[in-house]
């Protein structure tokens, strides 16, 4: 084996850069709607809705950061984990969209409030929506970079962090952590890593993101395969945009 993959300092930049330049293109996004944004149908399309540019370019520098790294990633792809990675996935992304789906069952309107808007009762319908393009290329083009960085970029960066490196770093961070196998239980990681994890979302996911989030960690520890959390966010992702397109819930991505 190439001794540059066992290199502490490598994996812990290929494990952390890639999500350090998506996180940046998140705040590069807020700035920009800041400066410049207009929610107004009179408004070109660039400022009516920042992020429909802001993601695209997101995605493929964070792609490229993917690909020079990609080496150091062990996935250990199995095809019995990947079907039980599927059907974790089904029922993770399945309490994640309980809420919303709730809040339209129950014939609810306006905005929520107490233990409703904890748990993410609302009604979820603004956000990013390839629907302000009328031409049918661009429309597609939206959709198609939208679902690309949810099921690829996004389940390969959060997993390779959250489940590659910091379950591993918040057992060991004055040692070498890189030592610590994957998917080791302990009670300091799943704390940690789901805490985060839910706070790197906006409050009224934190209810979804707190029982997904368990819901990896078991597969994790359960399955010692970062290949199987891979394929259950990908998965999550991938039927969220499904119901997002279907029934409009723009603000659950």
């Amino acid at each position: 084996m190439d001794s540059d993959l066992k290199n502490p300092e490598q994996l812990t930049r290929a494990h952390v850069w890639p999500f350090a330049g998506f996180m940046v293109f998140l705040i590069l996004l807020q700035l920009c709607e800041s400066l410049f944004g207009w929610d107004h149908p009179a408004a070109p399309w660039w400022k009516q809705d920042v992020a429909q540019w802001i993601y695209p370019i997101q995605t493929l520098i964070v792609l490229g950061l993917l690909l020079r790294y990609w080496k150091y990633y062990c996935f250990d792809w199995s095809l019995k984990w990947s079907f039980i990675g599927v059907f974790f996935g089904m029922i993770g992304i399945g309490f994640w969209l309980l809420p919303t789906t709730l809040y339209d069952a129950w014939g609810m309107s306006g905005e929520t409030e107490g233990w409703m808007k904890w748990l993410g009762i609302a009604k979820r319908d603004e956000g990013f929506n390839p629907g302000i393009f009328e031409h049918p290329a661009a429309y597609w083009a939206s959709l198609s970079m939208r679902f690309f960085r949810a099921v690829v970029i996004v389940a390969l960066v959060e997993e390779i962090f959250w489940r590659g490196f910091v379950m591993r770093f918040c057992m060991n961070w004055e040692g070498d952590y890189w030592k610590q196998p994957f998917g080791r239980a302990h009670w300091k990681s799943y704390l940690i890593v789901t805490l985060l994890f839910m706070v790197a979302h906006a409050p009224v996911d934190w209810a979804g993101a707190l029982v997904y989030g368990s819901l990896t960690y078991a597969l994790c520890i359960w399955s010692k395969n970062l290949g199987a959390c891979v394929v259950m966010h990908a998965v999550a992702n991938l039927l969220m945009g499904i119901y997002v397109m279907s029934y409009g819930k723009f603000g659950l991505w």
